[in-house]
């Protein structure tokens, strides 16, 4: 039989899953409380739980399905983790230091369809969604290795931006920020996990509508449809305009700031033409509208694109500031430590079928 992670289940479903097999009501807080704050290693560890409970535990859950294969650690403090999954694929997690606290980047699927032409973790075709639980363990990894630091240091911030299109595997991300969010386990504030979407536009519906309060970013990397479509597939599927309307209904449901996500990649979308047509596409939703501009990480198998030159992106930032967008410059952490997302996924693949 195969088991399931016992971090897959949200508060309410573990309550009714013990229930359901004769325990009380209060062992869910018992067991909840032994995961995510005393954050054990073995269900036999939980101490005020009788043998029978334990035994079921035993039975029916594991509490590691991921096995750590690498940790890099980079000069600036990030450390990109490679994880082995219990059916053998690879997923990676990495944990960044900001001055406001430590945010965890999670994977939600082994490999992506998006098919973006300048990303590594599309390199590798989707095989499967990651469950709850898989994603869950991610952040619990993370957390038990800064305990074992003995540095009495939590992990703050969660942002969905992994391996894989997080709204293409809708209700497993939506157990998952239920679990870290809430406020007897991990209590990870909504407003401190951002997810985010390549742009499918019917999802976009789905989460206004699930009333989360987490912060929602697009990656929209070009301001019109043939650019959008040259580097970006989903773009067929989700043109810009179907994407905007989505957007509107979002904010008009959430009246939340979205952050779009821009990647700056030279001679591609990075003149000041692109510039003021992005204004153009966000100036009436400006109150609620954050641009990040992402210098390139080149990777190997797409090297038909370069790193916009710092000049360029000043002066594109510039153009979006003149013009009453609020906008940033996202320069990379990590980078002496394979910093593109899923390129240390896709080397060690190589390495081994190389």
């Amino acid at each position: 039989m195969h088991k399931q992670s016992i971090y897959g289940l949200t508060y309410e479903q573990l309550t009714e899953w013990l229930m359901d097999h004769g325990q009380k009501r209060f062992r869910a807080d018992q067991v909840w409380n032994w995961l995510y704050k005393k954050r054990i290693n073995h269900f036999s560890d939980m101490k005020n739980l009788n043998k029978e409970t334990i035994e079921l535990l035993d039975e029916n859950f594991v509490l590691d399905t991921l096995q750590e294969e690498i940790k890099q650690e980079s000069k600036d403090g990030t450390i990109k983790f490679l994880f082995r999954l219990a059916d053998g694929n690879l997923i990676e997690t990495v944990l960044m230091r900001f001055n406001y606290g430590l945010s965890v980047c999670v994977t939600t699927q082994v490999g992506c369809n998006i098919g973006c032409t300048f990303c590594a973790s599309g390199l590798l075709k989707k095989s499967r969604d990651l469950d709850s639980g898989e994603i869950v363990e991610q952040i619990m990894n993370v957390q038990k290795h800064l305990d074992q630091q003995g540095k009495d240091e939590r992990v703050s911030h969660i942002v969905v931006m992994g391996i894989g299109e997080p709204f293409d595997n809708f209700n497993n991300l939506v157990d998952f920020i239920e679990v870290v969010n809430h406020d007897a386990g991990l209590n990870i504030g909504a407003r401190h996990i951002t997810v985010s979407t390549s742009g499918l536009a019917h999802k976009i519906y789905e989460f206004a509508d699930t009333g989360l309060q987490v912060n929602l970013a697009i990656s929209l990397h070009a301001p019109n449809n043939e650019l959008r479509t040259s580097i970006m597939k989903i773009n067929k599927a989700f043109p810009i305009e179907k994407l905007m309307k989505s957007v509107d209904y979002y904010l008009e449901k959430v009246n939340r700031r979205i952050t779009y996500e821009y990647i700056m990649l030279k001679d591609v979308n990075d003149h000041k033409e692109e510039a003021l047509q992005l204004v153009k596409l966000l100036k009436d939703k400006r109150h609620l509208t954050y641009v990040n501009l992402i210098p390139y990480n080149s990777v190997d198998e797409h090297n038909q694109y370069q790193r916009s030159d710092t000049a360029t992106i000043q002066q594109f930032f510039e153009t979006l500031k003149e013009n009453g967008i609020n906008c940033g410059v996202r320069w990379e952490n990590g980078a002496d430590i394979d910093a593109a997302c899923g390129q240390l996924r896709s080397k060690q693949i190589k390495k081994k079928t190389g």
